[in-house]
C-alpha cells in the first residue's frame, strides 16, 4: 500500500502520522548540547517502544485578516508504539477516534459510527511521518536528513522523503534532551501541521498482545 493510498483513508487530522516534544520525560544530559542529528540517531537506536500524549494543530490562512496565518483548534490524545509498525494512536478530543496497527494490519475505529475499517499495513509507513516514530531504524533509506538550526529551545532536524510518492514535501523534527518534542509537517500544497508531545516515556513495559486489536461489540467491519 502506497503513501497515497494511506492518505486517502486516514482522516486529515491523522495524516500527520501517515502526514509519524514540551516533554515530561527523563532528560539525557549527555545529549543536551548535541546536534539534532546526533540526538535523533541516539533516540532511534535506543527507543524500541514509547508512549505519551500529543497535541495536533494545523496552520491555516485566515482570509478575513489579510491572509494572516492562524492555528486550528487542537486535537489531543495519546499514543503508544513499538517498532516496527505497531502503534495505538487515540484521539480523545474534540471527538474520539482510534488508529491501531499490529505490524500487519491497520485498524481505524470511528466510535460515533461504531465502524472499523481494516487495511493491510504493508509498506505504508515508508516515507511517511509515521515511520519516524513507528518504523524501523533505517530512516536514512527513506529520508534525507540534515540539520535545521535552533528554534524555540529545540534543535531541529529536516527530513526530506527520497521518494515522490508521498504526501509530505518536508518534515521538521524538534529535539530536546535526546527525544523528539515537536514535528512540523509541510505538504505539497504548502499546508503545515504541527505536533507536540508530552509525558514521553521511552521503552515502557508492554505485553506480547498489547497491540492486538479487538473489534468493539456490534461494530461494522469493512475490509479494504
Amino acid at each position: 500500500m502506497t503513501q497515497q493510498t494511506i492518505s486517502r483513508f486516514l482522516p486529515s487530522r491523522l495524516r500527520v502520522i501517515s502526514r509519524l516534544l514540551t516533554v515530561c520525560a527523563l532528560s539525557l544530559p549527555i545529549l543536551a548540547h548535541a546536534s539534532a542529528l546526533e540526538q535523533f540517531k541516539s533516540f532511534v537506536a535506543s527507543t524500541k517502544a514509547a508512549k505519551g500524549e500529543f497535541t495536533q494543530r494545523q496552520v491555516k490562512a485566515d482570509g478575513a485578516n489579510g491572509g494572516n496565518m492562524k492555528l486550528s483548534n487542537a486535537s489531543t490524545g495519546t499514543f503508544q508504539f513499538a517498532r516496527p509498525g505497531k502503534f495505538i494512536w487515540t484521539y480523545q478530543k474534540p471527538y474520539e477516534q482510534l488508529l491501531q496497527a499490529d505490524g500487519e494490519k491497520l485498524y481505524i475505529y470511528d466510535k460515533d459510527l461504531n465502524q472499523v475499517t481494516v487495511k493491510k499495513l504493508g509498506n505504508a509507513l515508508g516515507s511517511s511521518p509515521a515511520a519516524i516514530l513507528f518504523g524501523n531504524n533505517d530512516l536514512e533509506k527513506n529520508f534525507t536528513l540534515k540539520e535545521a538550526g535552533t528554534k524555540d529551545g529545540m534543535e531541529w532536524l529536516q527530513a526530506t522523503p527520497k521518494t515522490k510518492d508521498t504526501t509530505f514535501d518536508q518534515i521538521g523534527i524538534g529535539l530536546r534532551n535526546g527525544v523528539p518534542v515537536a514535528m512540523e509537517l509541510r505538504d505539497s500544497f504548502g499546508q503545515v501541521s504541527l505536533l507536540s508531545f508530552t509525558k514521553f516515556e521511552k521503552n515502557p513495559p508492554m505485553t506480547e498482545n498489547h497491540f492486538k486489536f479487538v473489534v468493539p461489540k456490534g461494530a461494522d467491519v469493512f475490509q479494504q
